[in-house]
């Protein structure tokens, strides 16, 4: 049995950034600090930041006065930022720039009078934050057929926006949709789906004709993580998705000479090193990276943050 790596893999810059907000709080302000929903969406990072004393809460109101918050990765409504200005919370921003860039985009189109369109996954945090930066105007589709069923109120000051971790092919099939049905829709200067999420399907897609099954490193939470073993799945390779080695089930190796590995934006390298031990264990006998794009993008720290960075 053969393994391959998928390139790039695991951390994005986002991610990195998220992580290192809450450490840097924590060495700032120590315990506890408060991070309103999951920083990323990863069952082991977000286990590792709570054993060093972050408290993770799904509303405001757990958060006692006085404390220091931090906004997960995935962006809040403007009715969030102002609860925290109001309750008097300190706030680190860890939204990441790539999903700041969409809300920046909303804030714009509403101001030119337009009725914006997400392409997105109803309830997914990011969704729910890019929906809140407009009172009114907006409208969330998730497939071809609710593009059919949408009735805009202004159906000629259109634009649309997107998830950033949405299946790119996928999003293009929705926004064909969006633009035959609405032929003057205006769409964003550079495409929302961010680069990460771009690089870690084609890496699958390079990947999955040479394999005879994909296991993909993520959590079930994870969108960007799901979307890369649909990709997988599309190209009629078995995917699966798990969260940590001992998730692994050896029958899914069964037959299987060509083992593919890759990791959502969310999830450590640790961990598709663990995964890389066990298909050892279960007898891989080669480990080889594959050849792909190489990441350098780095996002600044908030201010307060970065000082103590440096």
């Amino acid at each position: 049995m053969d393994v391959m790596l998928a390139q790039p893999r695991g951390f994005c810059a986002g991610v990195d950034r998220a992580i290192e907000i809450v450490e840097r709080a924590l060495q700032l302000k120590g315990a506890p600090i408060y991070v309103r929903h999951e920083i990323v969406h990863n069952t082991h990072v977000v286990a590792d930041l709570r054993a060093k004393g972050a408290v993770f809460v799904d509303s405001l109101d757990d958060v006692p006065a006085g404390s220091t918050v931090i906004f997960s990765a995935h962006g809040v409504s403007k009715a969030v930022e102002r609860e925290a200005a109001e309750r008097g919370l300190q706030v680190f921003d860890a939204t990441c720039p790539l999903v700041t860039k969409v809300h920046v985009e909303v804030a714009k189109l509403r101001a030119t009078g337009h009725e914006i369109v997400m392409v997105g996954h109803e309830g997914h945090p990011e969704v729910e934050g890019t929906m809140g930066q407009a009172e009114q105007g907006m409208y969330l589709v998730e497939t071809v057929a609710d593009v059919q069923r949408l009735e805009p109120a202004t159906p000629d000051r259109l634009a649309y926006v997107t998830q950033t971790t949405l299946s790119v092919d996928d999003a293009a099939e929705v926004v064909a949709a969006l633009k035959r049905r609405f032929p003057s829709i205006v769409e964003p200067k550079k495409a929302d789906i961010c680069y990460a999420t771009q690089n870690r399907q084609d890496a699958v897609k390079f990947m999955a004709p040479r394999v005879d099954v994909v296991i993909v490193i993520g959590s079930q939470t994870s969108s960007n993580s799901n979307r890369l073993r649909e990709v997988a799945e599309r190209f009629g390779v078995p995917a699966y998705l798990v969260d940590r080695a001992a998730d692994l089930d050896p029958a899914w190796l069964t037959g299987r000479a060509r083992v593919g590995v890759t990791a959502g934006a969310s999830a450590p390298e640790l961990l598709v090193n663990e995964l890389v031990q066990r298909l050892q264990v279960l007898g891989a006998k080669s480990v080889r990276p594959l050849d792909g794009v190489k990441e350098e993008v780095v996002f600044p720290l908030p201010k307060g943050l970065a000082k103590l960075a440096a």
